[in-house]
This record gives C-alpha cells, sequence and structure tokens, in this order.
C-alpha cells in the first residue's frame, strides 16, 4: 500500500486547534480595513461663518480689490502704521504665551 493511503487525520473538530494560516488572514484583513479607511475634513463653525460672509459681499471685495491694485501699482498705496497696530494689538495680548 501507499503511504499516503494510510495516513489518517485525527481529532479534527478539536477545540483550541490553531490554524496559523487563520491570524495570518485576520491581520491582512485588519490591514486592508485600515487601507480602505478615508480622510476626513471638519470645518469649524467661525470658519464656516467666514465662508459665508465673504460670498455676500463678493462683488464689493473684487472692487476693493481692483482698486488696492491700481493704488499699489501707481505708487500711491498709503501703509498707515498706527491702524495695522490696534488691529493686531488685541491677536497678540490673546494669544501670549503664559
Amino acid at each position: 500500500m501507499n503511504e499516503v493511503e494510510n495516513l489518517k487525520i485525527n481529532e479534527t473538530n478539536r477545540i483550541g486547534g490553531t490554524n496559523p494560516y487563520q491570524k495570518q488572514s485576520e491581520f491582512r484583513s485588519d490591514a486592508a480595513k485600515k487601507a480602505r479607511q478615508k480622510d476626513e475634513v471638519q470645518i469649524s463653525a467661525a470658519a464656516k461663518e467666514m465662508l459665508s460672509t465673504s460670498k455676500l459681499s463678493n462683488a464689493e471685495r473684487a472692487e476693493r480689490i481692483n482698486e488696492l491694485k491700481q493704488s499699489v501699482a501707481s505708487g500711491t498705496y498709503h501703509v498707515e502704521a498706527g491702524k495695522i497696530a490696534e488691529k493686531l494689538l488685541p491677536y497678540l495680548n490673546n494669544n501670549r504665551p503664559e
């Protein structure tokens, strides 16, 4: 008789029997799930408000930008340092490290 014909597999329903390939398969399955995850972006309420307000005055904004471009190109644009400082001061005071 051939040796292969004499082999028997005992206890096929053993509890606690392990399959080394099963864990490897599960690991690959988990890795595939992680690879399919997509990036997600959340926009804050403040950013949404800024976006909505900028859409309302789009024509006015474009006109103001054109005016500024013309004054910069002609060399007549004047920066008021005092106004810039007034606007920056509250921001700098709120973001000061303690």
